[in-house]
């Protein structure tokens, strides 16, 4: 068996500039932020990014790193509208795909298949086929000649995902309440790179939770990352909840600000202690 644990800059050192790239989790839940963040401290610009969107594709248009932005939302949960996301659209800086969430979703399915395309009814009679004139529809060979919506595939050049627990294999296990469709985002992809809180030998993944929760399987894993606290400032339920209070001074503070306080240390490690000490200014 080999072993794929890596370190976030190995991860980013197998990025390049004009890929298509999917970023697990949902909204401000369970997002591979310490990937994120690597990411933005590399070169690599000009993606395409495939995303349920949270505070990922906030960080990542902030920084100018979004050439394309394939998303059915992009949401701090707690707050509607990512607003990092909302000022970089509004200036023009991305392209925007916006599919209804069903549609997404038979994206990914069709990618992790290996399908060209699968017919879904979401989308039709609503304006997502007017911003999104490319769609296509096909009729159902068979008596009901029904209409549908041929949803392309959302192929990636390369997954993050985060999950609670992973052995060195790659196999992941969720611990929280919902998958968050991380293993069709390792399917539909070429390489796929897990985060987890904690890196654990294989036999006790069986031990920490039911069956079903071992989401994603080492055949679809490239690398995997021990990142304790990886998701912050999203939540990993049940290791921790969404940091609300350092979310809102993200939403409130300039993208300028905030980088240079937050994100223009060398590596993980200065992040999460700016932002212990932030907290710890917060407590005077």
């Amino acid at each position: 068996m080999t072993d794929k644990s890596m370190t976030p800059e190995d991860v980013v050192g197998r990025l390049r500039s004009g890929m298509t790239l999917g970023i697990g989790g949902w909204g401000s839940r369970r997002k591979p932020m310490a990937l994120v963040r690597a990411l933005l401290r590399s070169e690599v610009t000009d993606l395409t990014v495939v995303s349920y969107g949270g505070p990922d594709v906030g960080l990542l248009a902030a920084a100018g790193r979004i050439r394309r932005l394939v998303a059915p939302f992009a949401t701090l949960d707690s707050i509607p509208l990512e607003p990092h996301f909302r000022a970089a659209r509004e200036r023009g800086a991305f392209a925007l795909t916006e599919l209804d969430e069903a549609m997404f979703m038979w994206g990914l399915h069709a990618a992790a298949n290996r399908l060209p395309f699968l017919p879904v009814r979401a989308g039709l009679g609503s304006d997502v086929m007017r911003v999104n004139p490319e769609l296509r529809t096909v009729t159902s060979p068979y008596a009901d000649g029904e209409e549908f919506v041929a949803v392309p595939a959302l192929r990636m050049d390369a997954a993050l995902v985060h999950l609670n627990r992973a052995d060195r294999l790659g196999n992941a296990q969720y611990l929280g309440p919902d998958p968050y469709f991380d293993d069709l985002f390792c399917e539909a992809a070429d390489a796929a790179y897990v985060s987890c809180e904690q890196l654990v030998e294989s036999a006790d993944l069986a031990k920490s939770g039911p069956p079903q929760s071992l989401l994603v399987s080492r055949h679809s894993v490239t690398g995997v990352v021990e990142t304790p606290n990886g998701a912050h400032f999203t939540s990993c339920v049940p290791d921790y909840g969404r940091d609300e209070s350092f979310q809102k001074l993200y939403a409130s503070t300039p993208w300028p600000e905030f980088a240079a306080r937050f994100l223009s240390g060398p590596g993980e490690h200065a992040y999460q202690s700016a932002v212990q000490a932030w907290h710890e200014e917060q407590q005077r």
